[in-house]
């Protein structure tokens, strides 16, 4: 129970900053856009630091997909996480609503950083977002499988996050997490929820992309382990 709390206010963080930072500075590119890149980047790194050793820092349900389909977690645990993961979404959505309908916050982005196709078409949206979750996933596949790691695995996965935005916040105001989209376009309404599966489907695929170009890395690895393993073998045969 204790991961799956973890999830609701790593999520819930992720949201109320990053989103916030959208609302109240904009995602215009002369200083909005990579401010808000580093708002979700940064929310990231500082999770991992407090929730990683209790749930792993998920935060996002591609990311859990990626787990799952790696065997990290099972599919029940998937299930835990996922709910988990969209309710903080919520919380984090409702708190930035209220700041907006209650106390008169200005929200620059009109939907409460909520994701959209602002270029291009929906399959332009569904194709950055399976793009960006892709490296996103892969990366957080890799990096969290060596255990001595640990210690920069927070800072690399923040850097990450805050790239794959960087490129994408023009053009779908960057999701790769469903979560993050659900919280806010519940609030948002309208176009938000018509564009919602972009969000949620691009984030899956890209995830399920990542987790079998990893397994094909896994497998070349131990293939080449093996071979050498088997060339020493042979070598100290020979010289008995």
């Amino acid at each position: 129970m204790k991961k799956y709390i973890a999830e609701v206010i790593g999520t819930m963080v992720l949201v109320f900053m990053g989103c916030g930072s959208a609302m109240v500075l904009g995602c215009d590119p002369d200083g909005g856009h990579l401010a808000v890149a580093l708002a979700f980047g940064l929310s990231i790194v500082a999770m991992a630091y407090v929730i990683g050793s209790v749930s792993g820092c998920h935060i996002n349900p591609a990311v859990s997909l990626g787990a799952l389909l790696d065997k990290r977690i099972t599919v029940v645990e998937f299930c835990g996480y996922f709910i988990a993961q969209v309710i903080g979404a919520i919380i984090g959505a409702a708190k930035l609503f209220a700041f907006v309908k209650v106390f008169g916050l200005e929200d620059l982005t009109g939907g409460f950083g909520s994701n959209g196709i602002l270029q291009g078409t929906v399959w332009t949206g569904l194709g950055i977002e399976i793009i960006l979750t892709f490296i996103f996933v892969l990366l957080i596949l890799g990096v969290t499988a060596d255990k001595s790691k640990g210690a920069v695995a927070g800072i690399v996965i923040g850097l990450t996050l805050t790239f794959v935005h960087i490129v994408g916040i023009p053009i779908t105001g960057t999701s790769v997490n469903p979560a993050r989209s659900i919280g806010p376009a519940i609030f948002a309404g309208g176009q938000a929820l018509i564009d919602l599966w972009v969000f949620i489907v691009g984030p899956f695929i890209g995830a399920a992309l990542a987790a079998l170009v990893y397994q094909i890395f896994k497998c070349k690895c131990g293939c080449d382990k093996e071979k050498s393993e088997s060339k020493e073998e042979n070598a100290v045969e020979e010289e008995a």
